[in-house]
């Protein structure tokens, strides 16, 4: 759809909005726009800095002073991220750039993603495609829509054409996160098929094999933003392991081939029954424990049980900045415990997928348990997500996943 900026609505903010948009974030939230009249859901936008505005005066577009143009923005009347940004400057043919974004994203997995059919092909903000998820899981891939704009037919069916040409798989599957929707005033909807009619198929992660269930599951499927750091918790780990939060089994199937026994900890039994058939699926006998991770691993402490590698992998304790100093406390007590039950030499791999919690603060946790246990810890590994959940400078939001590798004596 070829047209000019000058097609396009204007949305205006205020300085602290430009600021953010200049200091290389792609969101403005709503109590930084300072003018949106008529805009219509999803819009395209042009967004435009009011000089003289304050971050929550509020003014019609006609009555607005001197501007400065800050790019190219979808816009979504319902959201509190109203503004998310496509491009610092003009766009004459919208079509035209998402295809080469999807193109382009496409290329990056190929050059970068190894040892794996299975990986992160469109990141949202991470490829510049602000509002859309997809994941390849071998021949059938699964898609989220997150935004008023990416949820038009006209992108969704762009979308779909570039991913059945490119990548030519079995079935697409979209998998509905109903809370994003709801915020973003979509139309109510439910998981399913998009294209094909496949909708499970089995999958490789560094050598190991896992079932995938495109209906079924947490988010788009399987945790592949650790899918390096499996591999990486399987070169140092050894003896007996234990793997907290194992869900369906992503590190407890890693740390098999490099363990003596692996007990793999979640609270859900359906995640359990399919790291079961997982286990099945490569040849492996693991136990494992249905339980509530606090509990089981204060029980484990004060019982002293030892063992040479544990794995924390908890949900995210942080979804808000007023849930920190709690999620804090839930992340010490839970290495606290961990450090307890090390063996001299034993491997702590611990994780936060936190955006809310940052690496310093995730550092500082570790360092207090540490101290309270009295143990040295070492860090091995500092890490992050896979390649394939490109982490963008100027957008925090994409480095939300920490993953320290630490020797404990």
């Amino acid at each position: 759809m070829k047209t000019s900026d000058a097609a396009y609505p204007a949305v205006f903010v205020s300085r602290r909005g430009a600021e953010r948009i200049r200091a290389g974030h792609v969101w403005v939230y709503r109590s930084d726009v300072v003018g949106a009249e008529g805009v219509a859901p999803g819009a395209l936008v042009v967004l435009q800095e009011h000089a003289e505005s304050t971050p929550r005066r509020k003014t019609s577009d006609k009555n607005v002073g001197p501007t400065r143009a800050l790019g190219t923005a979808f816009y979504s009347t319902a959201s509190e991220i109203a503004v998310r940004m496509l491009s610092r400057g003009r766009v004459d043919d919208l079509d035209q750039l998402l295809r080469e974004r999807i193109r382009s994203a496409i290329e990056y997995r190929e050059r970068f993603v190894e040892n794996s059919n299975a990986y992160r092909v469109l990141f949202s903000e991470g490829d510049l495609l602000p509002g859309v998820i997809v994941d390849r899981y071998n021949d059938v891939l699964s898609m989220q829509v997150l935004t008023q704009a990416m949820d038009t037919e006209r992108l969704r069916e762009l979308v779909l054409s570039e991913l059945k040409e490119k990548l030519q798989p079995t079935s697409i599957v979209e998998k509905v996160d109903a809370r994003v929707r709801r915020l973003e005033q979509l139309p109510e909807k439910t998981s399913g098929l998009l294209f094909g009619e496949k909708t499970s198929t089995e999958f490789e992660m560094s050598g190991v094999r896992f079932l995938y269930d495109a209906l079924g599951g947490q988010k788009t499927g399987a945790f592949l933003d650790q899918r390096e750091n499996y591999a990486a918790a399987e070169k140092y780990a050894r003896g007996e392991a234990l793997d907290v939060f194992c869900y369906q089994g992503g590190f407890a199937l890693h740390l098999a081939r490099s363990c003596k026994s692996v007990t793999g900890v979640d609270s859900s039994r359906p995640a359990l029954e399919m790291a079961e058939q997982n286990a099945i699926l490569n040849n492996r006998e693991l136990d494992w424990i249905e339980a509530n991770a606090f509990d089981l691993l204060r029980d484990y402490s004060d019982s002293r049980r030892q063992y040479d590698c544990i794995v924390l992998d908890p949900p995210a304790f942080a979804k808000s900045k007023r849930e920190l100093p709690t999620a804090l406390r839930g992340y010490k007590e839970l290495n606290l415990r961990a450090l307890k039950m090390l063996r001299a030499g034993g491997i702590l791999v611990t994780c936060s997928c936190s955006y809310h919690v940052s690496a310093a603060d995730l550092l500082e946790t570790v360092q207090s348990a540490a101290q309270d246990s009295h143990k040295i810890v070492r860090i091995v590994e500092n890490r992050g997500a896979a390649k394939d959940h490109p982490n963008v400078l100027g957008i925090p939001e994409t480095a939300y996943l920490k993953c320290l590798i630490m020797v404990v004596s």
